[in-house]
């Protein structure tokens, strides 16, 4: 059994605004066991506090601190760094970078899912940032998401344009990237060994929390398509999270 669980959001916990069958009661499994949890997220659309409203207007007993992401992992590098992004983002997402968006010389390149700002005067700008030398940092590289009953582009295809066209590699500081497994766990004060992974994306929740050292379950909801657990050998499969919980945890 897990000493730990971290529960992707989209696909998992939710679908188009409402919670899966069994979910709610899932993770108040969870937390009646003690398990320390965190929701981790790629998601680049909206902010942390956001998401938690969303969660608990559907029923879900959380805290704001139990909610990692993308965009929160990628703010506390720049400021770690002290880098001045560009950030190509979501509208939405502005919020959660408000005092960092006006520093003047930006020598960083900030990319999240940036809907309709995938544009090409936006990419142009990015790509002369990178051209001197500005590192390329993403909220994740997902190459597509499920919405309304079907698959949207993602960041992940932008991140690979800019990639392309400016010859650098980006810094992914959402998942899959071990950095951002790493950062969950060490709130949580335990060993990646010791933490379960329940996810719907093979590549970005579980083949990513594998290669992070944690244990892995795909759950057949969300994104997953059929055939995905052929890709991650050692994984768990279960039809949703109650599955998973009930079995595995």
């Amino acid at each position: 059994m897990p000493q730990a669980v971290l529960l992707d959001i989209s696909g998992v916990l939710y679908q188009d605004a409402s919670p899966l069958p069994g979910s709610v009661p899932a993770v108040a499994a969870l937390q009646a066991k003690g398990y320390p949890l965190r929701l981790v997220t790629n998601t680049s659309r909206l902010t942390s506090a956001e998401i938690y409203r969303q969660l608990t207007g559907m029923g879900y007993a959380l805290q704001p601190e139990q909610i990692y992401s993308a965009p929160r992992a990628v703010r506390h590098y720049l400021l770690a760094h002290d880098l001045r992004p560009y950030c190509l983002i979501h509208r939405n997402l502005e919020e959660e970078f408000a005092d960092l968006l006006e520093l003047p010389a930006a020598n960083a390149v900030v990319l999240g899912d940036a809907e309709e700002r995938f544009d090409y005067a936006h990419l142009e700008h990015a790509f002369h940032l990178l051209l001197d030398g500005a590192p390329l940092l993403a909220m994740g590289d997902n190459r597509y998401f499920r919405s309304h009953g079907a698959l949207h582009l993602d960041a992940g295809p932008f991140v690979r344009a800019l990639e392309y066209a400016a010859g650098v590699q980006a810094l992914v500081l959402g998942k899959p990237s071990a950095a951002f497994f790493a950062g969950a766990l060490e709130e949580l004060d335990v060993p990646a060994g010791e933490a379960l992974m329940i996810g719907d994306d093979v590549e970005s929740d579980v083949l990513g929390a594998q290669q992070a050292g944690l244990q892995a379950c795909l759950v057949q909801t969300g994104k997953y398509r059929a055939g995905d657990e052929s890709k991650s050998p050692g994984a768990l499969l279960a039809k949703d999270l109650a599955d998973a919980v009930r079995r595995f945890c």
